[in-house]
């Protein structure tokens, strides 16, 4: 085998976990199989055990990164410091807003996943048990009671939830003023003129 055999077969685990990711967004996890992957890539079946033991261990990567950037993304924005409770769920909605922040397809596919496997059903409900903790513990440190702090954390969730499983597309600056009432209808006070300003300068 010379060289350029050997790069072709090997290429880069990221460049696997990639091709892996996108294909598993836009048709399932039915479709993430490795030879469809390796013609995608113009790589060869060899090429993927470079990398991985088995197919198993490419779908944990794919779960790996939804537990970090989606469920990791949500408890760091709210821990993030805020001066106020709407400051601090404005915080928290720009992961809804900011693409970049939370990758709502993956949610969705991973959920849809979940339904026919009872390994990453017990990963998705841990999952949601931290996000939800999070944002009531965001509720509770601007002075909510637990009862009342849990509610209205639900609430945000599934919120959220339904605008992705009910794939609602609204342009980014229409979210960002609808993302200013909400505040105002989860915090059950309206924002600050400041914080309204601050928080749709960086959804412009």
């Amino acid at each position: 085998m010379n060289a350029g055999e050997t790069t072709k077969n090997r290429a880069s685990r990221e460049t696997w976990i990639d091709a892996a990711y996108r294909l598993f967004v836009s048709d399932g996890i039915e479709a993430v199989k490795i030879m469809p992957l390796a013609k995608t890539l113009n790589l060869t079946r060899t090429g993927f055990y470079w990398h991985f033991k088995d197919l198993s261990e490419l779908h944990d990567a794919i779960i790996r990164i939804w537990q970090t950037c989606n469920t990791g993304i949500i408890l760091e924005r709210c821990a993030a410091p805020a001066n106020s409770l709407c400051e601090g769920l404005f915080n928290l909605i720009d992961c809804w807003i900011d693409n970049e922040l939370f990758d709502a397809p993956l949610d969705l596919a991973i959920r849809n996943w979940a339904r026919n496997d009872a390994r990453l059903q017990a990963l998705v409900d841990t999952s949601d048990q931290e996000r939800l903790a999070a944002v009531k513990a965001l509720f509770e440190r601007f002075g909510q009671t637990a009862e009342a702090a849990h509610y209205r954390a639900l609430t945000v969730i599934l919120t959220q939830t339904g605008y992705y499983s009910m794939h609602v597309s609204e342009p980014r600056s229409q979210r960002a003023i609808a993302g200013c009432q909400y505040v105002e209808i989860f915090a059950g006070m309206p924002p600050t003129q400041a914080e309204r300003r601050a928080f749709l300068t960086r959804h412009r």
